[in-house]
């Protein structure tokens, strides 16, 4: 945000290079008007500056709390570990982890509480390929 204070640094010499001066009513209110610009480019720079550092210190929390949430959860699963089948009672898309859908013979549907024979859906899915 540099640019406002050249921009304001520009009035002030074209002001002074018309030869405004605070000696009459017109030239007070002009080189008010530029110190107040002046001001507001200063904190706009002030406050540029610290939402950089604000920037830089949630990205570094960002990458700080990925870390943790590594070393305490692990890695994270693939979806690709997950197997989309559709409720044969109530048709409800479930979502099971690859080691619940090849190591049991049936589950519990959540929806409807009817037994879900997995084998029939794996033999199902077979022949569609």
């Amino acid at each position: 945000m540099q640019y406002l204070n050249e921009k304001v640094s520009y009035l002030k010499g074209l002001a002074e290079g018309l030869g405004v001066k605070d000696d009459t009513k017109e030239g007070r209110v002009i080189l008010a008007i530029i110190d107040t610009l002046e001001e507001f480019a200063d904190a706009i720079n002030d406050l540029d500056e610290a939402q950089a550092e604000l920037n830089d210190y949630l990205e570094d929390m960002d990458d700080d709390l990925s870390d943790l949430e590594d070393d305490y959860y692990g890695e994270e699963e693939d979806e690709d570990d997950y197997v989309e089948i559709e409720c044969p009672h109530c048709h409800e898309t479930l979502f099971l982890d690859e080691d619940t859908y090849y190591d049991n013979d049936q589950i519990e549907c959540p929806k409807c509480h009817e037994n879900i024979d997995l084998n029939e859906i794996n033999d199902d899915s077979q022949d569609e390929d």
